[in-house]
Order: C-alpha cells, then structure tokens, then sequence
C-alpha cells in the first residue's frame, strides 16, 4: 500500500478553501502528475474510531502562538503579554503616587481660590505667636549634603531676638522693596556651624499681604534681580556675649533672600565669617555656590552656609503649617 502522500507546499493557506475557489472537502491525488488515485484518510487515526483495549485517547499539547516581532522574526505572544502586565502595573503605582503627592502637598501647590490653599496661607501667617521657638528655629539644624562637594553641616543657636518690627532690621533699599507687602513680625536667630568659623543669621519676615502680593513681590525680585543686590543684603543679628557679637554690616559676606508665594513669609538669611573680619565683596549665595568660583567668600563655603540654614529653616515653617512633600535633612 503507497504512503499518504501530504498537501503540497503552498496550498490552501489558513484555513477552508485555497484561493482557487475550490471546495474544502477536495481530496489531493496521491501519485505524480496526472493520476487520478484519490487519497482516502485512514479510519484507524479517526477520533471515533474504537480505542485498543488498555489504550487511552491520544495526549494532545497545544504549543504556544506565536507572534512576529518588528523584525518579522517569530515570537511566543505570551512574552510580550508579561511586559505589558508589567508595564500597566508600574503605570497604576505611579498615578496612585502622584494622587497622593498632590493630596498631601495640597497647601504647598492650592491653586488660587483655592479654600484649602487659603486656610493654609492663613495659617502660616500666625506662625510667629502660636509656635514655640524651638519648632521655628530648633537649637541645633542638621543639613545632609548642604556644603561645598555635598558635604554635611551642623548648625547650632547661638542666639534668638526678640520678636519685633522691620525697624532697623534691613538696609533701606530693602526695607523699601519689601513695603509692598509690610512687615507683621520679624523672627530672627543667629547659628553658628560646628567648627565656629561662620556665623549666619536667618529671618522669618511674616507680612500683611494676600497671596496675589507675595507673588507680585516674588515676581519683582526674580524679575530684576533684587535679591542679588549688595545694596539690598539683609543685616545680621549680633548677640552679646556670643560668637556673633561683632557680626555687622561690614562683615556680612553672603546672603539669601526667598519670597514665598504659599505664605504670606520672606525668609532669609545672612552669613560671615566668625572672626568678624570685614568683608570687601559680599557675593550673593547662588553665585558663592556655583561651580568654579574661586572668590574668599565661595572658596570658604559662606554661600553654602547662607543657603543651606535658609532652606531648613523655610522647611521647619512648613512642617508646623502642615504635611510637605519635602524630606527634612
């Protein structure tokens, strides 16, 4: 008896009937070209034929579809499938991320109009007579990575005025940029870091204005410079009796003025050297920070000083008005 003979190549394609319009029950002739042999299928491999005596239904394994990649290159789809479940999964973590990140930041980015923005603004402006010092100014400040190369600082208090006006607190250009949103309380403290080479003296100016004016005034200041201005510099606070007693005009050497536009706050702050030696070009904290600055006041890190003192300190005030998406260090 001849073998089967199989379908030829290229016949058929996927499925019942080949591109010929012929029939799906066509039987394919078993000899050469030209015989009229038919192929008959053999019973014995029909799924109804009777089974050998012990013998069970034959155990079929579907393999797994392939697919076809860019590059027409064969492919499982299963391998792609994970990928994505991976994907979505990643993409779900990250928007309940970011939905937590605006709920709990809230205060910090209210939108104007806002009612929880505005309570919040409320809040921070009464800071200055319903928190104790300590929260506001704590005895001793850690700033991981806040000095030159990344390097960590230690400050600590030296010494806290007494809450007051703005009289005689800036110099008078300052006094007259800062009018526009007056002046409620001055809260000011004087650190020194762990070494007691540096003093620098950081203010928490709370003001009368709206949310509109502060972000007026925050405009101005990066719109023309104003916090750059050596004729604009914040003064310090020299304390008797201390390592800052002889920190004065003449010997601030870097500075750093901020104007929040979510509280009704400018912080700032002022350093110099402890030694009190008087210094001829003060240099603004950002330009003291920069990479390749090769002035005394860089080189001795006083930007780092100014700066990093005046961001934690601006991170305490927020911790006591409410949640921050910020990391204290």
């Amino acid at each position: 008896m001849r073998p089967p003979v199989q379908a030829p190549p290229g016949g058929g394609g996927y499925g019942a009937a080949g591109s010929g319009g012929g029939s799906a029950g066509a039987s394919y002739s078993a000899g050469g070209h030209g015989s009229s042999a038919q192929f008959s299928p053999d019973p014995a491999l029909s799924w109804s034929a009777p089974m050998a005596p012990g013998s069970g239904r034959p155990v079929v394994s579907f393999g797994e579809p392939e697919g076809y990649d860019e590059q027409a290159r064969p492919r499982p789809l299963g391998m792609r499938l994970r990928p994505r479940i991976a994907v979505a999964a990643a993409c779900v973590v990250l928007g309940v991320g970011l939905i937590g990140g605006a709920v709990t930041g809230s205060w910090l980015v209210g939108e104007p109009g806002d009612g929880g923005a505005r309570d919040t603004f409320a809040a921070a402006g009464s800071l200055w007579h319903g928190v104790p010092v300590d929260q506001l100014f704590p005895r001793t400040v850690i700033g991981k990575g806040a000095g030159p190369g990344g390097a960590d600082r230690i400050w600590t208090r030296i010494a806290v005025a007494p809450d007051s006006g703005c009289t005689g607190a800036f110099d008078p250009l300052l006094r007259k940029a800062l009018a526009p949103v007056g002046c409620q309380r001055l809260l000011r403290a004087t650190y020194t870091d762990a070494t007691q080479s540096y003093v620098t003296t950081v203010g928490l100016l709370f003001t009368d204005a709206d949310a509109t004016a502060m972000r007026s005034l925050d405009g101005r200041f990066s719109k023309e410079g104003l916090d750059r201005r050596t004729d604009l510099m914040p003064r310090p606070y020299a304390a008797k009796g201390t390592k800052a007693a002889g920190f004065g005009n003449d010997q601030r050497a870097s500075w750093t003025v901020s104007v929040l536009t979510d509280a009704p706050v400018v912080v700032y702050a002022v350093s110099g050297w402890a030694d009190h030696r008087t210094v001829d070009e003060p240099q603004p904290a950002d330009e003291a920070m920069e990479s390749g600055a090769t002035t005394a006041v860089a080189q001795a890190g006083l930007g780092h000083e100014a700066k990093g003192l005046a961001d934690r300190i601006e991170r305490a005030l927020r911790k006591n008005v409410g949640p921050s998406t910020e990391q204290s260090s």
